[in-house]
């Protein structure tokens, strides 16, 4: 957007004007005789609070090395002129592009410490955030009391300013709300003033109890320097400062930064073609299921039908968004087998194969880790004559694979044969019965061509190597396998969540991780008022934080009452309710996905080993990587990639900005950036 150049160039112009700049600013407009150096690294002064934490959460998120400063460790290193700046080849550096602070003096008022920082600050035109503060004339504000409020956030509006829009807030659209998820509980306090001369505020909201709009967020010029000024409490968990967690990064870094972020949200629909088992609401367990003890075989189990087919392929349609069908071609086989020869849900999903992306699931899903021995409950490994764990075989586990593989291809669908979901994660460390992999499972994997191989985020969050694979940790949503109706899915989160004195099965009363509902849900209502609610709150957390994990749910979810939608449709409407078209969410595959996390973790290892050097000198960005590195970066619209001949347009456009993995060209030394 070119409004952003512009921004920077005017703000170079001012400061200029306010004669406050002996080196030059490093960035378009500034005018000195030795254009200095800027590292594109940010320092963090941190006091342990939550403000700070977040600010440093959401840049190794994206990716920006920063140095950290810890005010409670004795033996930090002092801020002075020689840590902040030196020279490099005769011409000046400033060692960090941005500043973020728990307040606007944390080393107090006239401290040496922060005079360095602001001489600094003034010299290289660094921007600082003052990630926390109260609201006072230090910062550009009145007082609270002059028109101003001071209290709870919770459950209040509050919008993204004109001057917002315009600029580093660009990405949404406008309205935001605090949350206030327990109205017992004080989730999040704030300072609502009114702006003073240099103040322009970014993010607002009508004064409480009084009249007329108070700043919570906005840029303070004075002196020389720029603050932004956030007068809100939050911690990197909270919506509100995930929405604008962005922009504060962005206006920290002037929108040129090593990294990038984006939102994500993908879909698996596990068991396609399968029939799954069904929740018995009398009995409290899934008959079947090798821990409903009693008796009792699987009786009408849920599956979807050609018109929930249908409705799948239109409902795509609508929304622009595709599902991702993880699918057991040999447990339709056996169904077909079962009801005359004919499967009218296959012929569905088959004539609309082109609408869907396609992922193997195993012909017919068994467990492919340890024999299971289902004697007792819970279930144990079973054992070899000499004492060591069964598996099951190398062999067994790659016919699976393949024989789903060959029937995927046999009726053309448009399958990756490198991506796999195996059943309920199997193969993979199950435990407590089963610590390690499947000692069988990568080479079966490699048989195969298997390269991104699906885990669960809950046991496992980070990715790592099966063999030659990767696994690609997924989101379990609460929107269970075993239910077709909401009366369903109500009754068992209600044995889930609800005490042992209420009904419940208590397991959320002895589970640290759990919480108990305050009372059973209504079966004819709890479903619509507080899990879709729920389950779309936590999903669209994911969404905008930078995470591209899927999340997984079951055929069954489409099938009879289609309980999935609504979650998924709430997601949906609130993200396009407050983002900018700019700014799309990313509906990516499970082998893109793998592919993210893996530049990520390279991209961390290099930067932890200080195997990257990355500055900024005027309008030319230079990225110094090991051969072959993978490189993140964000960069404004305009921006070129300077190559052996010539340049070419640099990036992606995504939230007002441009952003790649990219690398150095062929013959060249290093990853070079002309910003317009």
């Amino acid at each position: 957007m070119a409004h952003r150049a512009h921004g920077w160039r005017n703000a170079a112009a001012a400061l200029s004007a306010a004669g406050v700049m002996t080196l030059g600013l490093g960035v378009p407009g500034a005018s000195a005789a030795v254009e200095p150096r800027v590292d594109l690294r940010v320092l963090v002064v941190d006091d342990g609070g939550s403000a700070v934490r977040a600010i440093a959460a959401q840049l190794t998120s994206t990716g920006i090395p920063y140095t950290t400063i810890d005010l409670n460790d004795s033996a930090r290193p002092a801020v002075t002129a020689s840590f902040l700046s030196d020279t490099v080849n005769g011409r000046p550096r400033a060692k960090f592009q941005g500043v973020v602070l728990p307040n606007e003096a944390p080393f107090g008022s006239g401290s040496t410490e922060q005079s360095a920082l602001e001489t600094y600050e003034r010299t290289y035109g660094i921007p600082q955030v003052d990630a926390y503060t109260w609201a006072h004339p230090g910062v550009g504000l009145d007082y609270t009391s002059e028109g101003g409020w001071t209290g709870s956030l919770d459950g209040r509006a509050a919008s993204v300013t004109t001057a917002g829009k315009s600029s580093w807030f660009g990405y949404l659209d406008g309205a935001l709300t605090f949350e206030d998820n327990a109205p017992s509980v004080q989730e999040s306090y704030g300072y609502v003033a009114r702006p003073r001369a240099g103040f322009t505020s970014y993010v607002d909201l009508p004064v409480p109890e009084g009249t007329g709009r108070g700043s919570l967020v906005g840029e303070y010029a004075h002196d020389g320097r720029r603050e932004l000024v956030v007068t809100f409490a939050y911690n990197q968990h909270q919506r509100q400062f995930r929405l604008l967690a962005r922009g504060i990064v962005e206006w920290l870094t002037q929108g040129v930064h090593l990294g990038q972020d984006r939102n994500y949200f993908a879909v698996h629909i596990d068991d396609v073609f399968a029939p799954d088992a069904r929740w018995d609401t009398e009995r409290n367990c899934t008959p079947g299921d090798i821990d409903c003890v009693g008796g009792g075989e699987e009786t009408n189990p849920i599956r979807m039908t050609a018109e929930d087919a249908a409705y799948a392929a239109q409902w795509q349609r609508t929304q622009g968004f595709t599902f991702d069908m993880v699918f057991n071609a040999g447990s339709g086989e056996e169904w077909k087998s079962e009801h005359g020869g004919t499967d009218p849900l296959a012929a569905r999903l088959l004539a609309d194969r082109a609408q869907y992306r396609w992922i193997n699931h195993t012909y017919t899903h068994p467990f492919l880790g340890c024999v299971q021995d289902t004697s007792t409950v819970p279930w144990t490994c079973a054992k070899n004559p000499d004492g060591s764990t069964k598996y099951m075989s190398r062999s067994e586990i790659a016919a699976q694979i393949r024989d789903n593989h060959n029937w995927a291809v046999g009726k053309g669908l448009p399958i990756d044969r490198t991506e796999l979901v195996t059943g309920e994660h199997s193969g993979l460390r199950t435990l407590p019965q089963q610590p390690n992999d499947n000692p069988n499972l990568a080479g079966a994997l490699a048989d195969n061509g298997v390269k991104w191989v699906a885990s669960d985020n809950s046991r496992e969050p980070e990715q790592r190597a099966v063999g030659a694979a990767l696994t690609v940790p997924r989101h379990p949503m609460n929107v269970y396998y075993n239910v077709g109706t909401e009366a369903e899915m109500t009754d068992e989160y209600n044995w889930i969540y609800t005490s042992a004195e209420d009904g419940g099965s208590g397991v959320c009363s002895t589970n640290p991780a759990s919480t108990c509902l305050d009372a059973p849900l209504d079966p004819a209502t709890g479903y619509d008022d507080h899990i879709v609610p729920q389950e779309a709150r936590i999903a669209l957390g994911h969404v905008v934080n930078n995470d591209p994990r899927p999340h997984y749910v079951h055929q069954s979810n489409l099938a009879e009452d289609r309980i999935l939608y609504p979650v998924v449709d709430q997601v949906l409407a609130d993200y396009r309710a407050l983002f900018a078209d700019n700014t799309p969410v990313q509906n990516l595959s499970q082998k893109a996905i793998g592919t993210e996390f893996q530049r990520r973790a390279a991209w961390r290892t290099a930067v932890a080993n200080n195997k990257i050097t990355a500055y900024r000198i005027g309008n030319t960005v230079t990225v110094s990587a090991p051969s072959g590195t993978q490189i993140p970066v964000t960069a404004p619209e305009g921006t070129r990639q300077q190559q052996v001949l010539g340049t070419t347009t640099f990036g992606t456009s995504y939230a007002g900005l441009r952003s790649a993995w990219a690398a150095r060209g062929a013959l060249q030394s290093a990853l070079t950036l002309k910003l317009p």
